[in-house]
């Protein structure tokens, strides 16, 4: 359910990029303190990254992205990228070790691969909560209502309803 969970949200991701051009995918939006739909979708892909390359040697270290500006300059290679991560999820639990520099100390926790799966997908839902505000400044712009929205919240609110 996790992977399936996390290939909807990066699919509804690939929607939006697919309506939007490499202009608008990069131009500012003052809600965001000037930041671009393109910045948030990188972060959301490098994250998902960092841990698909540390998967075989079970470290994450999310400080240590690319920051690749093609990601958030160009929405075919930000599919692209999409793509990749989507064909790289791993079904197989494993324990991973999550590194960070924190106030001048290198920090070292035990985590999980499902446990850091589930962090990316709250995190990219969180994110697409943000890229949303954005899309506000466009009018030809259509994302579904639930785009950067917990599917938790998704079921209450159907829950309410009946």
């Amino acid at each position: 359910m996790l992977l399936k969970s996390i290939r909807r949200s990066l699919d509804e991701l690939t929607d939006l990029l697919n309506q939007l051009s490499d202009k608008d995918y990069s131009k500012s939006c003052q809600a965001l303190s000037n930041a671009t739909i393109g910045e948030h979708t990188r972060h959301i892909l490098e994250m998902f990254q960092c841990l698909q390359n540390g998967y075989e040697s079970g470290i994450i270290n999310y400080d240590n992205r690319e920051r690749n500006i093609r990601i958030q300059t160009e929405t075919e290679f930000a599919k692209q990228c999409i793509t990749e991560i989507k064909a790289g999820l791993q079904s197989e639990n494993k324990i991973m070790f999550l590194e960070q520099f924190i106030d001048g100390l290198n920090m070292r926790i035990q985590s999980n691969y499902y446990r850091e799966l589930l962090y990316n997908l709250e995190h990219c839902v969180h994110h697409q909560a943000l890229i949303k505000v954005a899309v506000l400044q466009f009018e030809n712009i259509l994302v579904d209502d639930n785009f950067g929205v917990a599917r938790s919240t998704i079921e209450y609110r159907k829950q309410c309803v009946q």
